[in-house]
């Protein structure tokens, strides 16, 4: 044999014989072996040798602690290849091991399936989920494109609309300029004729004067008397042209709004399934197999039952009890039939107000627990309590909504040409206050961040108002979707837009005709975005779903008079009474 050849341009050959692919392999001295020359190559005992098949050449390793020992064993407490030494110390006393090759095997099977998963499920779904994206940024695209001309077109629309109001107003100046110009023509007309003949009675007089004919002279007739008769004056009253203030919110209403957009993220939008291992050879016993392996199958066998059984997460809304049930009933300290508002400070205690300057605060166990005059010594509107627990009140006379922070009251808001009604605090913090313009001809809602105003409602899409103008109350809520409810005691309806400003729905009541006229007015919203309503002229309560379709009444609670309605944390509802000025803690919800 030629020591000399170069293997790398010739196929495999026996190191001893030159015969070509041989079938074993030396993992020590790494050459190729046919099976006549494995006998005398490990004749040389001078040094360690490990024969195996070609296919399983590299599976000798040498033991990190014993560098003259080949590991033949792996540990599967330690998760690593060792030596016969190794395995004899005490560091793997009690250990269980296996040959290395059983677990090379083992290895090799693991990722032979990982390969397949990756290959045939993995790698696919991620393309899947990828070409989704894709899909989802064209339809972006796609989407912006038909907005953007949908509100070109609008805009076009409003400057046709704009541009046709401009055209009227100018054909109207143009019609009164020409009737002006004509009668000021006409005029002109007479007063030059008049001065011409004026002009001519002067030469004629001095023609005259200069003449001693008798007869011509005797023929004078003098024309003062009519000439001292002036022309009347003409006073014209020119059009002026009054522009409207623009009111930029109002504007951007009136045009239009895109709905709010979201992103969510679901973990459990996309799939995989389950790999299911192979049960095991009968060369491989169970009992070789790792005892975490074991726990991991036991494990997804669990979750492919679960699959495959069609569980699904329990729903997080809370059902409602068949007999809603009063809890509590306080008594507080407001004279008969002044009792109109009632919040919840925390689960525990909570604000009242009514007809007269002093808002309240009660245990639940009825405890006066605190007394608040108002700043103006007005009676209050309304109360609201903000997420960091300050309290909120409206002056109606004065026209300005008041933050009690401990025991200081600060104005935030101060309005001119309206005045505050009934307010709520939302869950990102803001306001949201009713108001009345000063001539009660006009009634919005409008939301406030500190004491900037951030939004304002008034209008539906046809530029008609949502909401009556009138005195009557108009309690507010937001919804645990973001709606905004009022109940419109005048319109006799819940009116409920979205977070825009975009009308949803209005609720007017049962349409039995047995039952009194349906004039809403406290309101409260549930964790599932159910709208509650009091209806005092037929002593209940009214639940709604979030879509406006009524669910039930609560009409067993032996209610008089429901006026106010709140709500705490743990899902229960507080009901303030007109008549007997009882507060009542009604349990309407299971769990």
């Amino acid at each position: 044999m030629d020591p000399s050849r170069n293997w790398a341009q010739d196929v495999l050959r026996c190191h001893l014989c030159d015969t070509p692919v041989p079938p074993m392999y030396c993992d020590i001295c790494h050459i190729h072996l046919c099976k006549a020359c494995v006998g005398e190559h490990l004749s040389d005992e001078l040094k360690e040798h490990k024969v195996v098949s070609f296919k399983k050449r590299g599976s000798t390793t040498r033991c990190p602690n014993h560098s003259s020992k080949q590991c033949e064993l792996y540990c599967q407490n330690c998760d690593s290849p060792i030596c016969a030494t190794c395995a004899s110390s005490e560091e793997h006393q009690g250990h269980k091991f296996i040959e290395i090759l059983k677990s090379l095997e083992s290895k090799k099977e693991e990722m032979q399936n990982d390969l397949q998963e990756l290959e045939k499920s993995i790698h696919p779904k991620y393309q899947e989920i990828a070409s989704n994206i894709s899909v989802q940024k064209d339809e972006i695209k796609e989407n912006s494109q038909e907005l953007a001309s949908a509100i070109d077109k609008h805009g076009e629309d409003m400057h046709r609309e704009i541009d046709i109001i401009i055209a009227k107003l100018k054909s109207n100046l143009g019609e009164i300029e020409s009737k002006h110009l004509t009668v000021l023509n006409e005029h002109e007309q007479e007063i030059t004729h008049t001065i011409s003949e004026i002009t001519q009675s002067i030469l004629d007089l001095n023609k005259l004067l200069n003449s001693n004919d008798v007869s011509i002279i005797s023929a004078y007739e003098s024309r003062n008397a009519e000439f001292r008769t002036l022309p009347p004056k003409i006073t014209l009253s020119l059009p002026m042209f009054t522009p409207f203030g623009i009111d930029k919110e109002q504007l951007r209403l009136q045009f239009g709004s895109l709905s709010a957009s979201s992103i969510k993220t679901e973990e459990d939008e996309y799939t995989m399934d389950s790999p299911v291992a192979e049960p095991p050879s009968p060369e491989k016993p169970l009992t070789d197999v790792p005892k975490i392996i074991q726990n991991i199958n036991t494990e997804n066998k669990h979750s492919l039952l679960n699959i495959n059984q069609g569980n699904k997460p329990s729903p997080s809304g809370r059902p409602l009890i068949g007999a809603p049930k009063v809890i509590t009933a306080i008594n507080t300290g407001y004279s008969d039939s002044t009792l109109r508002s009632v919040v919840c400070h925390t689960d525990d205690d909570l604000w009242t107000c009514g007809e007269d300057k002093i808002m309240r605060l009660y245990s639940l166990k009825g405890e006066l627990l605190k007394s608040v005059k108002t700043r103006s010594g007005n009676n209050p509107y309304d109360i609201a309590v903000h997420r960091n627990g300050d309290l909120v009140y409206t002056d109606y006379k004065e026209s300005t909504v008041n933050v009690m922070k401990n025991t200081q009251i600060q104005t935030v808001i101060r309005l001119k040409g309206w005045s505050p009604s009934n307010v709520c605090s939302t869950s990102s913090g803001n306001l949201l206050v009713v108001m009345i313009s000063d001539d009660v001809k006009q009634t919005k809602v409008v939301r406030y961040s500190g004491s900037i105003r951030k939004q304002v409602i008034q209008y539906n899409s046809k530029g008609k108002p949502l909401y009556s103008s009138d005195l009557y109350t108009k309690y507010i809520a937001e919804n645990g979707n973001l709606d905004i409810c009022v109940s419109d005691h005048g319109a006799q309806a819940v009116v409920v837009v979205n977070q825009d400003g975009n009308f949803r729905f209005t609720y007017t009541g049962p349409l039995s005709t047995t039952d009194e006229p349906f004039n809403p007015v406290g309101i409260a919203t549930d964790r599932q975005s159910r709208v509650l309503t009091a209806d005092p002229n037929n002593q209940r309560i009214h639940i709604l779903d979030k879509d406006g379709q009524i669910i039930r009444y609560i009409d067993n609670c032996h209610l008089r008079g429901p006026w106010g309605l709140c709500m705490d944390t743990r899902g229960n509802l507080f009901v303030a009474e007109l008549p007997t000025c009882k507060v009542k803690k009604i349990l309407y919800l299971e769990g």
